[in-house]
């Protein structure tokens, strides 16, 4: 399944992470093992913020997707199912017929 993953860390981890190379090593290892299709980074809220977009294949995963952020860089982390314009309009196809 799709999944949109929300990475939020502390200004204090955050700068941490830049000054000791801890937050491009964690996001490298990380695009990596997951492949994302898409990753966004921007400020949010005053903190560090990134958005992933891959294939969670199994929810087993989770751990060893999430544990790296939360271990190495105090973050936040949201899992959110996601589709793509293609899943949508075949969801929405299905959705009418069983309508």
């Amino acid at each position: 399944m799709r999944v949109m993953m929300k990475v939020s860390m502390p200004v204090e981890a955050g700068n941490k992470g830049v000054k000791e190379g801890i937050l491009p090593r964690t996001v490298m290892k990380f695009v990596e093992q997951a492949k994302p299709e898409a990753c966004y980074f921007f400020p949010e809220r005053g903190r560090r913020t990134a958005l992933f977009f891959f294939d969670l294949e199994d929810p087993t995963m989770i751990p060893s997707v999430a544990e790296p952020f939360f271990s190495n860089l105090n973050a936040s982390i949201e899992l959110t199912p996601a589709m793509n314009l293609e899943d949508m309009k075949a969801g929405v196809a299905k959705a009418m017929k069983n309508a």
